[in-house]
This record gives C-alpha cells, structure tokens and sequence, in this order.
C-alpha cells in the first residue's frame, strides 16, 4: 500500500474545494471509502463532490435513509452513510451492486463511516479526515 498523501485543510471551503477536484478526476465505477470522526468533514467533502459533479440538488447526510442517490450530474453519485449500523446489516445492503454498476448506473459510491464495512472493493480512494485541535482538519488520501 502506497504511504498516504497528507493535504491540510483549514477552513470547511477547502474541504468542498478538495471534493470539487476530485470530481474532476473520478471516473464510473470510482469508489470513495472515508473515515474520520464526527464533524471531521465527509459530508462536506461529499457535498464538494456533488458540486464539482453538476449536482444542484442539496446533499445532505443520509445517516437515517442509508443511501442518497444524485443521478442529475454528469456521473450519478450514491452517497451511502453506515454510522448507525453494523457490519452484519451493511452486508445485507450488498453495496457492491454500486460499486460493479449492478441493478444502478455506474457512477461514483462515496461512503461515510467505511470502516463498517465487511467487504472492501477491489480498488478505492480511502479518505480519512481528521479534525485539529483548531478546527482545521486533515486529509489522508491513498488509492489501493
């Protein structure tokens, strides 16, 4: 595994600003797994994303619906959140239908709280974001 790139990000604009750019270089089928605490900055990376994908629609956390489907950009975005769950019930989600384009477009799965999960893809972003002390936060990007 590749030693992990380290981006600081000061404010929650750069936060957006880091999930704009990587809408620029993800692809269907591109899978982002993130980790970090409560208020480290997931969804507001995810909503970064969404903007730099053409979605106009808000994005919102979907800790209580699972899955948030955004078809309108111009590649479909389906933020999944497994905060409240377990590994066991994330298995029965079968979340690889997202990431193989299985019964869905393909596009890109952005999931919050990755670490639940029981079954990993067979490549990925892992973005772990960590907030300071001083509310800044940083990123931990690797492609594996």
């Amino acid at each position: 595994m590749e030693t992990p790139k380290k981006i600081f990000l000061p404010d929650e604009e750069s936060t957006k600003k880091l999930g704009k750019e990587f809408a620029q270089k993800l692809t269907p089928n591109s899978v982002l797994l993130l980790q970090g605490n409560l208020g480290a900055g997931k969804t507001t990376f995810i909503q970064g994303l969404g903007e730099g994908l053409g979605i106009s629609e808000p994005i919102v956390s979907p800790t209580f619906t699972l899955i948030n489907e955004y078809l309108e950009g111009k590649i479909p975005l389906y933020h999944i959140d497994l905060y409240r769950l377990n590994p066991e019930q994330v298995k029965h989600l079968h979340l690889q239908n997202y990431w193989e384009g299985i019964e869905v477009e393909a596009g890109i799965t952005a999931i919050e709280w990755s670490d639940l999960l029981p079954q990993l893809p067979p490549h990925y972003w892992q973005i772990i974001l960590e907030l300071t002390p001083d509310s800044s936060r940083n990123a931990f990007i690797t492609y594996i």
